[in-house]
C-alpha cells in the first residue's frame, strides 16, 4: 500500500466495491499538527502552474508538511500568478476578470488553509477566512431577482416547474450507480420538460452546465450541493468576497507564499518531465521548461522530491476583445494541455487529455466585464430596479447572476459588492456576465455572440434588460471587455473511469496531480474546493503525512437536507408532508421537518 492509499483510507474508508463511505471526520480531534518526514528540509518541491491549486499546494508544503519556503519553487507560463482567479484593470481600458466562484460555508479544505493565511486588509491575527466570513456575516447574500424576461421584467423563480416525471428522474439520477452514467450527457437521462423547466434554468446557469456535457458531473453536483437546493431560486446559499478573488484570495495568499521564502519564476512553460516507468514504480527525473525566447531548461529532481502538476487548462487560448474588437475564438496552439498530452503517451494511468480538450466548440464561453461608469448610469438605476440594492451602497447587488430566460444566447449577469477593484472609481459599477450559447443568433444584433464586438454584447444586453431606448448614452458611458475561453467548461465533457489521473496515480513515488482535471472522490469540479481538495491530497500522500483530509460534507445523508430540498424539487410542498407531520407531532423529531 502506498503513502497515498494510506492517507486516503484514513480519510476515505474504502468499501469492497471501491466506493468510499462517508465518515465525518469534520470534528477538531482531526485536525492536529501532523509530523513532517525527517528529511524534509532536504527535499525539494517543484509545483506546475500558479493556478489556485498550486498556490494553496504550497501552503500546505510549508505549513503542514515543514518544508522550508526556499525549497519550493512554483514554475508560471505567464507574468502573473493565478492561472484563472485573475482580475486586473484600469481606468482607462476598464477592469475585468474571467470569472468567479460561488462560494459556500462547507469548502473544508479550502477553508482549512485559508484560516491560517493574513487577511487582506484587516490587521493581525485576522486571516482570510475571519475576512470572508466577517464580510458574508454583515452582509447576508441574496438575490432578489434571479431570473428576467420579456425585456426587463422579473419573474418568480421558486416554483422549480419540475413534472412527476422531471422529480423521478432526479431522484433515479441520484440513486444510480456511478459507473452507470460514464459516458452519458444530460439530455441522454432527462426530457424536453426537465430541461425547459426553472430547476434546469436555474442550475445551468448558476453552474454553466450545458445539456451536452457530463451526466456524471451532474450526478456529482447533485450530491455534493444537495444542501444548497432550497436557496437555489435566491442564492441565499452562496458567500461572495468582499473584492474579485484575485485580490482576495492570490494577493494575500501569495504574499503569504513569498514572506516564508517560497520561489516564484515566471515565462516557464513546462511542457514534459523525464521519467523512469517500471511495472511498479513511476519517478520523476526532471522538469523541462520551455521560456518565451525559446530556450530550454532542465531541472533535475531525484526521488525524494515532490512534483505537483496542474493538468489541463480551462483558460488556454483566451481571446480577449473590447468595445470595437470581438474577442477572437482561439484553438490552435494547446500550450496549456501539451504537459498532460506528453505525460499520457507515458503510462494509461495519466488520463485521457483528448476526451476533455479535443472539441472546443462544445465547452466554450464568452465572459464579459461591464464598467458602468456614473452613478445615475441607466444599467445601475435598472439593477437597483430589479434587486431593491443600490449598486453603489458597498453591500450586495445582485447576489448571484440574474438570467436572461428567453434570451438565445442564455446571458446572465452579476454584480457583486462595489469597489470590485482596487483603484476603481467610488461612481464606477462593475458587473460580470457570461453567455452560455455562443454560437446562437442574438435576439436583437442578430449575430452569433462570438462574432460580437463589446458594443454590439452591450446592445443585446440593453435590449434583454428593457434599456434599449438608452443605447447611445449607456454605450457612451460604458466600458466593455471581453473573454472567449474555448476550453472553460472542458471538465464537463462526457468521461468514465480512468479519463481524470488520481491525485497521486498508482505507482507514483514523487509525482502527484493538481486542479480540475483530477480525480477525486465524490468531489466536483469548477470550485475553489476541488482544486485545495487535489492540493491536500497531494501534499498529505506524497510526504506521509498523519493528519485527515476532511471528507466531503456529508449533506446527501442528512435527513433535514434530504427533506428540504424534496420539498424545493417538489414546488415548495413536501411529497408525503402531511403524514410525516402527524407521525412527529410532538416527538423529539418533530422540528427536522422544513418548515
Amino acid at each position: 500500500m502506498t503513502n497515498f492509499q494510506t492517507v486516503y483510507q484514513r480519510s476515505f474508508p474504502v468499501s469492497p466495491d471501491g466506493d468510499p463511505y462517508v465518515q465525518n471526520d469534520l470534528g477538531l480531534y482531526t485536525h492536529n499538527h501532523p509530523v513532517p518526514p525527517a528529511d524534509v528540509a532536504t527535499r525539494r518541491a517543484y509545483l506546475v502552474g500558479s493556478g489556485i491549486g498550486s498556490l494553496i499546494a504550497a501552503a500546505y508544503l510549508v505549513r503542514d508538511g515543514q518544508m522550508p519556503g526556499e525549497n519550493i519553487t512554483i514554475l508560471e507560463e505567464l507574468a502573473v500568478p493565478g492561472g484563472a482567479f485573475d482580475g486586473s484593470g484600469d481606468t482607462e481600458k476598464g477592469f475585468i476578470a474571467r470569472g468567479g466562484r460561488e462560494m459556500g460555508q462547507h469548502f473544508e479544505c479550502f477553508w482549512d488553509i485559508m484560516k491560517d493565511i493574513p487577511a487582506l486588509e484587516m490587521p493581525a491575527p485576522y486571516t482570510v477566512l475571519d475576512e470572508f466570513r466577517i464580510t458574508n456575516e454583515n452582509d447576508p447574500n441574496r438575490n432578489p431577482c434571479r431570473i428576467i424576461n420579456h425585456q426587463g421584467h422579473r419573474r418568480d423563480a421558486y416554483r422549480m416547474g419540475l413534472n412527476r416525471k422531471g422529480q423521478l428522474a432526479v431522484l433515479k439520477l441520484l440513486f444510480a450507480r456511478e459507473s452507470d452514467t460514464y459516458y452519458k450527457s444530460i439530455e441522454d437521462w432527462f426530457d424536453e420538460d426537465f430541461l425547459h423547466s426553472t430547476f434546469y434554468t436555474l442550475w445551468k446557469t448558476m453552474f454553466a452546465f450545458e445539456q451536452w456535457q457530463s451526466l456524471t458531473e451532474m450526478k456529482r453536483y447533485m450530491h455534493r450541493f444537495l444542501q444548497y437546493m432550497p436557496g437555489f431560486s435566491d442564492l441565499s446559499c452562496l458567500r461572495f468576497s468582499k473584492y474579485n478573488q484575485n485580490d482576495s484570495f492570490v494577493v494575500p495568499l501569495v504574499r503569504w507564499l513569498k514572506d516564508q521564502g517560497v520561489v516564484f519564476r515566471y515565462d516557464c512553460l513546462v511542457h514534459d518531465l523525464e521519467m523512469t516507468i517500471t511495472a511498479h514504480r513511476k519517478v520523476v527525473d526532471a522538469v523541462l521548461v520551455r521560456h518565451g525566447d525559446g530556450t530550454e531548461e532542465r531541472i533535475g529532481v531525484t526521488d525524494r522530491d515532490v512534483v505537483l502538476v496542474t493538468n489541463g487548462s480551462l483558460t488556454e487560448c483566451t481571446g480577449y476583445g473590447d468595445m470595437d474588437q470581438a474577442a477572437p475564438y482561439n484553438t490552435d496552439e494547446l500550450a496549456g494541455w501539451e504537459l498532460w498530452r506528453n505525460l499520457a503517451k507515458k503510462s494509461a494511468v495519466f488520463g485521457r487529455p483528448d476526451v476533455f480538450c479535443a472539441d472546443p466548440d462544445k465547452t466554450v464561453w464568452e465572459s464579459i466585464s461591464f464598467n458602468f461608469i456614473g452613478a445615475d448610469h441607466p444599467f445601475l438605476r435598472k439593477i437597483k430596479e430589479l434587486t431593491g440594492n443600490d449598486p453603489l451602497s458597498g453591500r450586495t447587488v445582485t447576489g448571484g447572476i440574474i438570467t436572461v430566460e428567453d434570451s438565445s444566447w442564455c446571458i446572465s449577469l452579476t454584480m457583486n459588492r462595489q469597489p470590485q477593484f482596487h483603484g476603481q472609481p467610488e461612481d464606477w459599477g462593475v458587473a460580470w456576465a457570461y453567455g452560455l450559447y455562443p454560437f446562437a443568433v442574438g435576439d436583437c444584433v442578430g449575430k452569433p455572440m462570438l462574432e460580437c464586438t463589446g458594443e454590439e454584447i452591450l446592445k443585446e444586453y440593453c435590449y434583454h434588460f428593457g434599456l434599449l431606448d438608452q443605447f447611445e448614452e449607456i454605450r457612451s458611458r460604458t466600458k466593455v471587455r471581453l473573454a472567449t475561453m474555448p476550453y472553460i467548461t472542458a471538465f464537463f465533457m462526457p468521461r468514465g473511469k480512468g479519463d481524470r489521473p488520481e491525485v497521486i496515480p498508482d505507482g507514483c513515488v514523487n509525482l502527484g496531480f493538481l486542479g480540475q482535471f483530477v480525480e477525486t472522490p465524490d468531489d466536483c469540479v469548477f470550485t475553489t474546493e476541488g482544486s485545495a481538495r487535489t492540493a491536500m491530497m497531494a501534499v498529505y500522500g506524497l510526504l506521509d503525512l498523519d493528519r485527515d483530509v476532511p471528507p466531503i460534507w456529508p449533506a446527501q445523508y442528512d435527513i433535514r437536507a434530504l427533506l428540504a430540498s424534496a420539498k424545493t424539487l417538489n414546488n415548495g410542498t413536501l411529497p408525503g408532508g402531511r403524514l410525516l407531520a402527524r407521525l412527529l407531532k410532538g416527538s423529539y423529531y418533530e422540528d427536522i421537518l422544513p418548515s
